[in-house]
């Protein structure tokens, strides 16, 4: 049995499982690698349209496995200096994955774990899911997960839970943003499986350029400059396949071409003419 499994649809919507449910879904320097390659395969596969992460058992995942920390900690420093690296490496991909993103949580997610919900573009929580940024009971810190977690949930609440460690509900994850969903279990399914299909009707490269411009633009100031990128970018937009057929469609009453997975155009590319 493989700790990580990978399926895909029809539609192009792929899954990546965290499978240790003995070990509550902790990952080691064997599975960063792992989801590292499956991460850069994915992101290169046009055929992908969406990804889904989530963990198999009672837990999502609980962030670096004890004995793989334990084997660092006696480790040298440049070994420990390559093993961190890899895994910023790994959580950079995720967060710049250039499909939809979606962490499904149903359980407890610690450590690492947060930090690939805070690298998801859309998280979705169980009410019985719990979130921990547990590291400073163990003498470290968060320092791989925390610029993403930071952004997604503001310094101040950053300062609390990295300094406390304190164990939170999904219900106050949603609260500070760390979740955008907290659902009752017998519903997250279907909201999950809602919230794909509203992926699934918007063009890809759409999706791809809006994720970059999220990324460009946060925290920019609004003046001349941003104003004159935009206005270029939406004008190449309007003009490129998918915007014509996006506006086509839409004239002529009809589902777009790529609503079945099928992309019209690379915009990505386009755009950078």
């Amino acid at each position: 049995m493989t700790d990580l499994l990978l399926s895909t649809d029809a539609r192009g919507v792929a899954t990546l499982t965290l499978n240790r449910p003995e070990r509550h879904n902790a990952f080691d320097e064997a599975i960063v690698a792992r989801l590292t390659g499956a991460l850069r395969k994915l992101a290169e596969d046009d055929a992908i349209r969406v990804l889904v992460i989530r963990g198999a058992g009672r837990s999502f995942s609980a962030g670096g496995d004890i004995e793989w920390m334990r084997r660092m900690s006696g480790a040298s420093f440049e070994d420990n200096l390559n093993d961190a690296r890899a895994l910023a490496e790994m959580m950079g991909l995720l967060d710049n994955f250039p499909k939809p993103t979606i962490a499904f949580v149903h359980g407890a997610a610690y450590g690492g774990g947060v930090g690939i919900v805070a690298c998801c573009d859309i998280a979705i929580a169980t009410e019985r899911a719990t979130f921990c940024l547990s590291e400073a009971r163990l003498g470290i810190i968060p320092a791989i997960i925390g610029p993403f977690v930071i952004r997604a949930i503001g310094a101040r609440q950053a300062r609390r839970l990295m300094l406390t460690a304190e164990t939170i509900s999904a219900a106050r994850a949603r609260s500070i943003g760390l979740v955008h969903e907290a659902a009752p279990e017998g519903t997250a399914n279907d909201l999950l499986a809602g919230i794909v299909d509203a992926l699934l009707r918007c063009a890809p490269g759409a999706q791809a350029q809006a994720k970059t411009c999220i990324a460009r633009d946060a925290g920019r100031t609004i003046d001349e400059c941003l104003a004159q990128e935009s206005a270029h970018l939406l004008a190449t937009l309007r003009a490129s396949s998918e915007g014509r057929e996006g506006l086509s469609a839409f004239l002529e009453k009809r589902v777009p071409k790529w609503a079945g997975g099928e992309s019209t155009g690379d915009v990505s590319q386009a755009a950078d003419r």
